[in-house]
């Protein structure tokens, strides 16, 4: 039997925003499932509160459909006369306009701000959960770390153009080169810079510019595989495809280039060096172990890393 109002009309839902909050609610405890028990309590609870203000407006006072009074009615009820049929009389409200503008009822604007508000909130919460289930199989496939070799071949304040595999299993096409020197100790550690020679205007193989003592190349045996080293004396690094030329420390001294060369994240144990993953650099201020770095996600050629230029850059894939 379908509800009715006191005069037997069907009744009509009032609009609310309850079924929003609620299937906000849910879209929280699936994504919880994934991410954490935090957005699953989150989700929980939000659950709990609008599904519980829905249910009470649905089960409120009933409301039925309002029943209009034409100004013939009372009329006829006073003076005992027949009710003008519709279609004699004057009209009952004058005639829009053609240049008026339609208007819709309140409902249906509530009705589409809902079905929008609710779709945008929707993609809000359940596109970053679907990238976080999803782009981890993509990215980051990259080894962890790649072993150098024992830290004592690498003299303090020399750089020494290190050669190596990144991934052994694919290769010599898995092939990288970094400039490593040792800084000295900070705070009782060994202090490393390492600069990697991908030119950050296009990716092309950037040279240390000075000598490059090959007579004194050592090959290093590590569990990743051979490690070339050759020491070097460089007043800089350049780019000899487009002419971008680099300071000691990376940073961006003339040409194309947008920032200072990327660097890697390393770590010392067993007295073996080990590179990490690569960052982005703006900046670096300073020499040696003392040297203030600005570091950035990891960006990829061309890209600019801060500044105006890095909000108006296309957003550029995981690297």
């Amino acid at each position: 039997m379908e509800p009715s109002g006191t005069d037997g009309r069907p009744q009509l839902p009032s609009p609310s925003l309850w079924p929003i909050g609620f299937a906000v609610g849910i879209v929280c405890i699936l994504v919880g499932l994934i991410v954490s028990v935090a957005a699953v309590a989150v989700g929980v609870v939000l659950t709990l509160v609008f599904g519980f203000l829905w249910i009470r407006d649905v089960m409120g006072p009933e409301r039925g459909m309002p029943v209009e009074e034409t100004e013939t009615e009372p009329m006829a009820r006073s003076y005992g006369a027949a009710p003008i049929p519709a279609n004699r009389g004057e009209a009952g409200m004058p005639l829009p306009d053609e240049d008026e503008v339609d208007r819709f009822p309140r409902s249906k604007f509530l009705e589409g701000a809902t079905l929008g508000i609710g779709g945008l909130i929707g993609g809000i919460v359940t596109v970053p959960a679907l990238g976080f289930a999803v782009l981890p199989a993509f990215v980051n496939q990259e080894r962890d770390e790649v072993e150098l070799g024992p830290i004592d071949e690498f003299p303090t304040n020399q750089y020494i153009v290190a050669t190596f595999l990144l991934d052994p299993d694919a290769g010599e096409v898995s092939r990288r080169t970094a400039f490593v020197r040792r800084n000295g100790d900070l705070d009782g550690r060994p202090s490393f810079t390492i600069v990697s020679n991908r030119c950050v205007h296009l990716g092309c193989p950037v040279q240390p510019n000075g000598l490059l003592f090959e007579e004194q190349k050592k090959v290093v045996k590590t569990e990743g595989g051979p490690v070339d080293l050759i020491p070097t004396r460089p007043a800089g690094f350049g780019c000899p495809c487009h002419g971008g030329v680099y300071d000691t420390e990376g940073n961006r001294t003339q040409g194309p280039p947008v920032r200072a060369l990327d660097r890697y994240e390393f770590a010392i144990r067993q007295g073996r060096l080990y590179l990490g993953k690569t960052y982005s650099v703006s900046e670096v201020k300073g020499v040696g172990a003392e040297a203030r770095i600005k570091k950035h996600r990891l960006a990829g050629p061309g890209e600019h890393v801060d500044g105006l230029e890095s909000w108006l850059y296309p957003i550029s894939p995981p690297q």
